[in-house]
Parts: structure tokens; C-alpha cells; sequence
């Protein structure tokens, strides 16, 4: 039970995930994190943003260019993965029970941005933790055009990863010395994408 604990703590912990993972498993976090929904509580706006500070402080000695297009390329095949399950295994889904790593309170507040914000849920949603997930999903499983989804998850990715990533990349180049206030730099997200999630289920709950 100890080893399953752990397991999870390290998949939560993005300096850890960055240092000893590296590119890979950053890249593969990203991309079961944007579409697979026992995936939802995987660390994805902060890492991506620490991805760009180690970048930028040479922690990681990889090119800012590759790190961006692999994580890209990973949140936008997420994205898709997620549509197409949603697409053809949606029904499954919206009838399972509630269990550890699923919520039916995560698609109804996700549907509830769709009936608000249309397509445009998918770009608006890549800033939101939890919703991020499920959005592609919801969009396969109420069967969205194959055109404008694209079209916004690809958008939504480049915008995500542009500022987060490239956002820190910049302040790890600039400011070299952040790196040893890394532990800041997650309270600070977690406290941003607290009061983000909490903020949007009072939203949803309004559009009741």
C-alpha cells in the first residue's frame, strides 16, 4: 500500500517529475492529462510552467523549441484521444459509477460550460484543472464537428503551452535564482487553480 502512495505522491509532484523524469514523462503526463479522465488530477498547468524555468535555468539541458513542441504535440493527441473516447464510448462513461477516479459532478459542470461557451469551452478550459480533462471528452460525446474541434484544440494548446511553458522559460533565463523557490512557485498554482476550480463550479452552479 506504501508503494501505490508513493506512486501517486511522485505523480503529483512536478520538480520531482521534472528532474528524474525529464522530457518523456512530462510529456506523457501531459498528454493523459488533457484527455484521459482517471487522469484529471495529474499536475498540468504548473508543470508545464516549471518545464519552461528548468528549461530556462538549464536544469534540463533541452531546447526550449522541443520541449514546446513535444508538449504541443502531447496536449493536443490528449485532446483528441479524449473526443474519440468520447465519441464512441461516451454513454459508457456518463453511466458509470462514481469511484476514486471518477466523478459524474466533473461532466455536468463541463457540459455546463459547453451550453454557455460552445466550442470555445475547449480553449477556455485549458486554464481550467479538472475541466481540461473532461472537455474533450464532453465535445466527443455530444458529438462536435470534427472542423471546429480542431481548430480549438489546437488553438487552446498553443495558447496553453505558448504562455505557460514559454512564460517560464522566460523567468528561468531572466531570473536565474527561481529555481530555488520552486516550492513558491507550486503553492502559488495550487492556490491559483484552487480558487479557479472553486470559482467554476459557483459558475456552473449560476447556470442552474
Amino acid at each position: 500500500m506504501n508503494e501505490i502512495f508513493e506512486f501517486f505522491r511522485y505523480l503529483t509532484n512536478s520538480e520531482e517529475i521534472l528532474r528524474t523524469g525529464g522530457l518523456v514523462l512530462v510529456t506523457l503526463i501531459v498528454f493523459a492529462e488533457n484527455g484521459l479522465f482517471f487522469a484529471f488530477f495529474l499536475p498540468g498547468d504548473y508543470l508545464l510552467f516549471l518545464a519552461g524555468v528548468f528549461c530556462g535555468t538549464q536544469v534540463l539541458n533541452i531546447p526550449l523549441w522541443l520541449m514546446m513542441l513535444c508538449l504541443f504535440l502531447a496536449a493536443v493527441l490528449g485532446s483528441l484521444t479524449g473526443y474519440l473516447f468520447g465519441r464512441f464510448f461516451g454513454t459508457r462513461l456518463e453511466n458509470r459509477p462514481d469511484s476514486l477516479f471518477f466523478k459524474k459532478q466533473n461532466i455536468e459542470t463541463t457540459r455546463k460550460y459547453f451550453d454557455r461557451y460552445g466550442s470555445r469551452t475547449l480553449i477556455i478550459c485549458r486554464f481550467l484543472p479538472v475541466v481540461r480533462t473532461f472537455a474533450p471528452i464532453l465535445a466527443g460525446v455530444i458529438r462536435m464537428p470534427y472542423g471546429p474541434f480542431l481548430f480549438n484544440n489546437v488553438l487552446g494548446a498553443t495558447l496553453w503551452v505558448g504562455l505557460l511553458t514559454g512564460g517560464g522559460f522566460y523567468f528561468g533565463e531572466r531570473f536565474p535564482w527561481i529555481i530555488n523557490y520552486v516550492h513558491w512557485i507550486i503553492i502559488f498554482f495550487l492556490a491559483v487553480t484552487t480558487f479557479t476550480v472553486i470559482r467554476g463550479y459557483l459558475n456552473a452552479r449560476r447556470m442552474d
